[in-house]
């Protein structure tokens, strides 16, 4: 019987060498993990595919995207093995048009566009100034169904030159939950907090994290601090 040639196969998610040998597979990860069994999979079975060389049967799967990278495995696993990241890097690898769901196109649209959801600037000035007449006239109610009291002189300040912070926006709020953005505006009014609004590329939210697409997380970040350094503001605050 001739001997079989063995042939290492090198493996894209081994980001640590040396998980070979601290690995216990004993199991704790996977036994704190939410989503242990979806599709015959859990965080063991990912360590190991990805030192064995057979990170593509995950890079293929549905698994990586369903984990929510709580980091409950991480947290829980005896030796340190850094799962996040693995699961992380493991979405990084899918072709950019098999990434499931909305969440690659909401970052194509973040890059086109400025936001996660295609907003147009139009359409966002237009809301900012209709709510700021709003908020000055005390014409808003509360969830009780009373009105707030009015906030003379009130506007939505829109790239101001020295401005102390710049303020980035959930795209979900100027779409569906407006009057979100109004809490944060009566405590800057009330603590007489310089402050402004991108007027283009506002979107405080990396859909990119969740997709693994690191270019387009450097880009999206890239703008807001451009934003930032155009009109001088010295604090960054991001909606989540």
């Amino acid at each position: 019987m001739e001997a079989l040639d063995i042939v290492k196969r090198e493996s894209k998610l081994a980001l640590q060498p040396e998980w070979a040998d601290i690995c216990f597979t004993c199991g704790t990860c996977a036994s704190g993990c939410p989503v242990t069994g979806v599709d015959g999979w859990d965080p063991r079975k990912a360590v190991r595919a990805a030192l064995l060389g057979l990170e593509q049967e995950l890079v293929d799967s549905r698994w990586p995207w369903i984990c929510t990278i709580c980091g409950r495995c991480q947290y829980m696993c005896p030796q340190g093995v850094q799962l996040m990241a693995l699961i992380r890097y493991a979405r990084t690898l899918r072709e950019r048009d098999k990434v499931p769901g909305v969440i690659h196109k909401g970052v194509a649209m973040c890059l086109e566009r400025g936001n996660n959801l295609g907003i147009p600037e139009t359409d966002y000035l237009f809301l900012l100034a209709d709510l700021s007449k709003e908020m000055e006239e005390g014409t808003v109610e509360t969830e009780h169904g009373e009105e707030y009291p009015p906030f003379p002189g009130y506007y939505t300040p829109v790239d101001k030159e020295g401005a102390n912070i710049i303020v980035t926006i959930n795209s979900k709020e100027p779409m569906g939950e407006p009057e979100d953005m109004m809490f944060w505006w009566r405590i800057f009014y009330m603590a007489k907090e310089s402050w402004t609004v991108p007027k283009e590329n506002w979107e405080g939210v990396t859909w990119g994290l969740f997709s693994g697409d690191d270019d387009a997380i450097k880009e999206q970040c890239g703008r807001i601090i451009a934003n930032a350094r155009k009109v001088g503001a010295k604090t960054i605050l991001y909606p989540e």
